[in-house]
């Protein structure tokens, strides 16, 4: 290489290294900041797998994990411990039930669970092993089916009277109840949520009562009857006589006219169909409409709690005098 003219400058050569070190001993090798990665990340072995590299880190402890120790997080991965702590400490999720119509008001699925309860008995003492019907009837007699009297007891001539209320709690069998419960959820619903819990109770246990007041005194002695749907038809009774009080709204007469077709499609099943209890329909429906107009009030608001009180004091003596001229006349 020549200098270029007027260029005095010596080329500077590359100096031995004895002489950048005068003992001879050749410098440390410069620290390397970027040894041991790859790519920028940090490669170190995995907390839980020694023999495994990576540059992962935990975003909550910040150690580091490979890909069978990274668990999704909302920020980066986490470790399998910290994934385990956050589970302890976050909201333990709530299971929540989808209802169909919404869900049942207290006094409802109290009278489902008693229904089903008594079914479970049903069942396990053989009164009711069937879809429909079938069992024994001896026992059914027994757990307080609706019985006049004769071959399997005393029954209600004998004095046996709470029948009348017991029956209601027993089913056939396991069609009978599915239906009736079903029954049961859709108008106790709306039912219970209209007049409320106290009037809610009072008219269903009334209908009921009533409902096997008619089958004992106008239906055939010595065969026993069970269900609840004298009882729900009351309910149903009770939600007509709501909803006509109403019938100027639209959403209320579409109430009252799916009511009234839902009726006429029950009674005209109920008559076509042998062993079903249509007395008790009946009277528990006609028991629904009075009761229901007394449970919404009758008459200026002054004398409505009177009225309520007179209505149903009169329909409880109509029952015991149903009651006692049917006992009267079979004994």
């Amino acid at each position: 290489m020549e200098n270029a003219p007027g260029d005095d400058r010596t080329p500077q050569l590359p100096r031995p290294d004895h002489e950048v070190n005068p003992g001879g001993v050749p410098p440390p090798p410069p620290t390397d900041p970027t040894q041991g990665r790859t790519s920028g990340l940090l490669m170190e072995t995995c907390y839980r797998h020694p023999d495994i590299r990576t540059g992962v880190h935990c975003t909550r402890c910040g150690r580091p994990i490979c890909t069978d120790c990274m668990n999704a997080a909302p920020v980066g991965y986490q470790c399998p411990e910290c994934l385990a702590d956050a589970r302890k400490s976050g909201p333990r999720r709530r299971v929540r039930i989808r209802f169909l119509v919404g869900r049942p008001g207290s006094v409802t699925t109290a009278i489902l669970a008693i229904n089903i309860a008594m079914f479970l008995v049903e069942w396990a003492t053989g009164a009711s092993r069937s879809l429909y019907f079938g069992g024994s009837d001896q026992k059914l007699v027994n757990l307080g089916a609706i019985y006049s009297g004769g071959q399997f007891g005393p029954g209600i001539v004998g004095g046996e009277y709470w029948r009348l209320f017991t029956g209601m709690f027993l089913h056939a069998g396991l069609i009978h109840l599915a239906f009736n419960m079903y029954a049961l959820y859709l108008f106790g619903f709306l039912i219970e949520s209209a007049f409320g819990k106290v009037r809610f109770t009072l008219l269903y246990v009334l209908c009921g009562l009533m409902a096997s007041v008619t089958s004992f005194a106008f239906g055939t002695p010595g065969i026993p009857a069970v269900g609840a749907s004298g009882a729900i038809f009351g309910l149903l009774g009770a939600w007509v006589a709501f909803n006509f009080r109403r019938r100027q709204s639209g959403p209320n007469r579409f109430q009252l006219q799916w009511a009234a077709m839902l009726i006429v499609i029950n009674l005209v099943l109920g008559f076509s169909l042998a062993g079903v209890d249509n007395l008790a329909h009946v009277g528990g429906l006609l028991t629904g409409i009075v009761a229901g107009g007394l449970a919404e009030g009758i008459g200026p608001r002054s004398i409505r709690r009177p009225v309520q009180v007179a209505g149903f004091a009169v329909i409880v003596i109509v029952g015991i005098a149903l009651t006692a001229s049917r006992v009267a006349a079979l004994r």
